[in-house]
């Protein structure tokens, strides 16, 4: 067996490989996270439930009864609090759902236990996944462990801030506008949201205008690859799909586009974004020179590098917000419990029920265009390339927690080149490339052609072995 004190070091594919040999148990990798989680998981606020008991109890099932060919077999991680585990809290980030104990898990869940996997809980998430940063009133916010004065993003923001720590592998996250790659981006690690359809448990295939989708988070590459496989095909490939619509191009494995990072590729720059008639989008400094460092890396290693000309499209604020209003207002909260909600979230709420069908069915309709006319834009890049975030992490307590508009207009300006991926049904990925001069980490996101997971891996391989930023550590640790 291998030293437990330097588990937490290795890559998630390194403990795949130890279990794999047998050098380490399924149960002692989860005492050494859950020992970790014990210690540190407070100051980052990554957890909204562990269950130390449950998961111990779970590892050694998964010794005794489940197949070590099983995809993420004894691999430790944990649940975003937006999804559903038998018997555990799902409190959705909310005050509303304190006491709420589901008796059955969804697909998701149901997915990474078939495929070996080990939750050691909940990771926290702001409430109902709304916003793109996770400090809601029901948990403690979640920090970015490079900096704890900090947010980590959101709406994974939890399990972002439990990566970056140590305290996780890997964490599945879920993204309707950037919820995988917005946590990913502020606390330094690759967040790859899939193409629509691509993921049977998470597909986005059932979700309001297609927007929402699961994916993985992870320190490295290889290691964002090897839970995207076990998240695509839980019983080993060739993937089952549950739906006739599915991801076009391969359905994996991906791993090895990750390992091998080969080829060479046409990408497009990208600045411009679908908010910029409806505030003003500046992006810093520090975002600027991140994308400037990822071209000059895609000029380092021989990739046709141009800039994608501007095509203005002053209907998407309107659409989008149409749609996010609609999508809070059918959260389950009535009467008196609306009380419970946060400002925001009742905003949103009252909004979206107050929303006329006629203007829903115009939104869903236009942005149904809009996928369309982007697609085809882009259709002659192998992956486009912009900036993961227009800032830098966000201070904890910055957003405005009580006007909604001006709110919805912040999160708008951090991180204005993300929601449209969802609604285009693209695969993208965001890789850390730099750090600023106070030690934060900045990074890019490449943008894929429909089903083009496997091209985006190769790239942010080569990026990542480039850059040279893997392997430094954040104060937490």
């Amino acid at each position: 067996m291998s030293d437990p004190v330097e588990l937490h070091e290795a890559t998630a594919l390194e403990l795949h490989q130890l279990l794999q040999r047998g050098e380490v148990s399924p149960s002692e990798l989860a005492a050494h996270f859950l020992a970790r989680i014990e210690r540190l998981g407070p100051r980052v606020g990554a957890f909204a439930h562990v269950d130390a008991e449950a998961a111990l109890e779970r590892a050694r099932l998964v010794e005794r009864e489940v197949p070590r060919t099983a995809p993420l077999w004894g691999m430790p991680l944990a649940d975003k609090d937006l999804q559903l585990r038998a018997g555990m809290p799902a409190r959705f980030g909310s005050r509303a759902f304190a006491d709420f104990v589901p008796a059955e898990s969804d697909a998701l869940v149901r997915d990474v236990d078939r495929a070996g996997a080990v939750s050691l809980g909940k990771t926290a998430t702001p409430e109902f996944g709304l916003p793109s940063y996770t400090e809601g009133l029901a948990f403690p916010p979640a920090r970015t462990p490079w900096d704890l004065a900090r947010g980590a993003g959101g709406s994974s923001g939890g399990a972002a801030a439990a990566v970056a720590a140590g305290l996780l592998p890997f964490a599945p996250g879920s993204d309707g506008g950037g919820s995988i790659r917005i946590p990913a981006a502020s606390c330094g690690l690759v967040g790859l949201k899939p193409s629509r359809g691509r993921v049977p448990g998470g597909s986005g295939i059932g979700s309001l205008a297609g927007l929402g989708v699961a994916g993985p988070i992870a320190r490295t590459v290889a290691d964002a690859a090897l839970l995207l496989d076990g998240l695509v095909a839980p019983a080993g490939y060739p993937a089952e799909h549950p739906f006739a619509l599915r991801a076009p191009g391969s359905d994996g494995p991906f791993l090895g586009a990750a390992i091998r990072g080969e080829g060479r590729y046409q990408l497009g720059v990208m600045t411009e974004t679908p908010w910029d008639d409806f505030t003003e989008i500046v992006v810093e400094p520090e975002a600027h020179a991140a994308l400037e460092r990822g071209i000059e890396l895609a000029d380092r290693l021989g990739h046709g590098v141009e800039a994608v000309p501007p095509a203005p499209e002053p209907g998407y604020a309107d659409a989008f917000r149409a749609v996010w209003q609609a999508g809070a207002g059918g959260i389950p909260v009535q009467g008196e419990g609306e009380e419970l909600l946060e400002p925001l979230t009742r905003w949103l709420l009252r909004r979206g029920r107050a929303l006329p069908a006629t203007e829903l069915v115009a939104a869903l309709s236009w942005l149904s265009d809009y996928e369309q006319r982007v697609i085809r834009r882009l259709a002659s890049y192998d992956a486009v390339l912009t900036p993961a975030l227009a800032m830098t992490p966000r201070p904890v307590g910055w957003y405005d927690a009580e006007d909604g508009e001006r709110n919805f207009a912040q999160q708008v300006a951090f991180t204005p080149f993300t929601s449209f991926v969802n609604v285009t049904g693209l695969p993208a990925i965001t890789v850390p490339v730099t750090f600023t001069e106070g030690g934060l980490p900045m990074g890019v996101q490449l943008i894929g052609r429909p089903g083009g997971e496997a091209v985006l891996l190769s790239i942010a391989a080569q990026f990542e072995r480039r850059a040279g930023v893997v392997g430094r550590r954040p104060q937490v640790w």
